[in-house]
């Protein structure tokens, strides 16, 4: 028995309980949490945004040590320390035989698989694959992969989501080239992330953008060279920063329809917006025919960074180690099990940046 957060249905409250999690079977790893990582996207599947089996054990940002092995695992063994990829890739499907294995059709059925029970015997599904906001979990052996050397095993845990879609936004999907300007909607884990990835890139105008005044210093210290606190000027004010062109590349990572529609509106003419956030079905994003023609601005989804967690993991440890990417930068705080549900009010509230689960 290991203690857990429960989903119990989409709306209810989570609840802190013991589960009944079983050893290993083939093809699979059990795994000691050293810490996970609070994310946006559990919100949305606690509220319904996106779709998950229920009951479930949520969480999917995290980092730990292997406690054991089914049959046929060889690529980690007990005592390893691992990172957790909540989408892994088929490598058979047709996205995957494309090379675009964040877009894998198979990355999520295990999420439907019944991995654990409660006490009382009831079914419990993985959310997102790995479970994470458990002391222990079981997953596929092909959502583990080693922790580079050089990452410390709790600030590991912030790679498996917020720096592999934030790092990945903007050299995968983006582009970000020397010297462009760039602005960052949403200052929470991904949006700090996306600015140390500007920074990374070589960025020479980081514009952070949020809702709340209080985490300008946040931005600043991540990346950022100008901080505007939203407004019906946003637009207006970035334009205003940039020679009233608008920035090259805009970094969405709310998930709002306004939002979407302003960092478009601050990117200058020909300019990109890579939208990162997750906004729901009624979040409705227009345009009219003759605006697209002139501005021949381009607009992209973004999933997962566009990452490739073998081979992008090694990259951002290269980056950890020469001192280019702080990860504990991220965290605003840190908390045990019983502390998730307020983490998910502060992100409901837009307070903060990344709450870490420490176990």
């Amino acid at each position: 028995m290991v203690r857990a957060v429960v989903l119990p249905a989409v709306g209810a409250p989570l609840e802190i309980t013991e589960i009944d999690l079983p050893e290993p079977g083939p093809g699979q790893v059990r795994v000691k949490l050293a810490a996970a990582g609070v994310c946006h996207s559990d919100l949305s599947l606690s509220d319904g945004t996106m779709r998950v089996p229920v009951p479930a054990v949520l969480g999917h940002e995290g980092a730990g040590t292997v406690v054991s092995v089914g049959e046929g695992v060889t690529h980690v063994a007990p005592g390893d320390g691992v990172c957790l990829n909540w989408a892994p890739s088929c490598g058979v499907c047709h996205a995957c035989s494309l090379g675009e294995v964040w877009l894998c059709a198979d990355a999520l059925t295990g999420a439907g698989n019944v991995y654990a029970r409660r006490a009382d015997g009831t079914d419990l599904h993985p959310g997102l694959n790995v479970a994470a906001f458990a002391e222990e979990t079981v997953v596929a052996a092909a959502c583990v992969l080693p922790v580079p050397d050089g990452v410390p095993l709790t600030d590991a845990a912030l790679l498996g989501c917020a720096v592999l879609t934030g790092y990945g936004a903007v050299h995968h999907s983006a582009r970000v080239r020397e010297g462009e300007t760039v602005a960052v909607f949403g200052v929470g884990g991904v949006g700090l992330a996306t600015l140390q990835a500007a920074r990374i890139a070589g960025a020479s105008k980081i514009v952070a953008v949020d809702v709340s005044p209080e985490k300008e210093s946040l931005a600043r210290d991540a990346g950022a060279t100008d901080y505007v606190t939203a407004s019906d000027t946003t637009a207006r004010d970035i334009r205003a920063l940039t020679g009233r062109q608008g920035v090259d590349v805009a970094v969405e990572c709310v998930g709002r329809a306004v939002t979407i529609r302003t960092a478009w509106e601050s990117t200058r003419r020909g300019g990109r917006t890579t939208v990162v956030g997750i906004g729901g079905k009624d979040q409705q994003v227009t345009f009219n025919a003759l605006e697209i023609f002139h501005w021949g601005r381009t607009l992209s989804g973004c999933v997962y960074g566009n990452s490739d967690p073998a081979r992008d993991l090694p990259v951002l440890a290269g980056h950890v180690r020469a001192g280019r990417l702080d990860l504990g930068a991220l965290v605003t705080e840190r908390i045990g099990l019983d502390g998730i549900p307020a983490a998910f009010d502060n992100m409901i509230a837009g307070k903060g940046g990344r709450a870490l689960v420490v176990f």
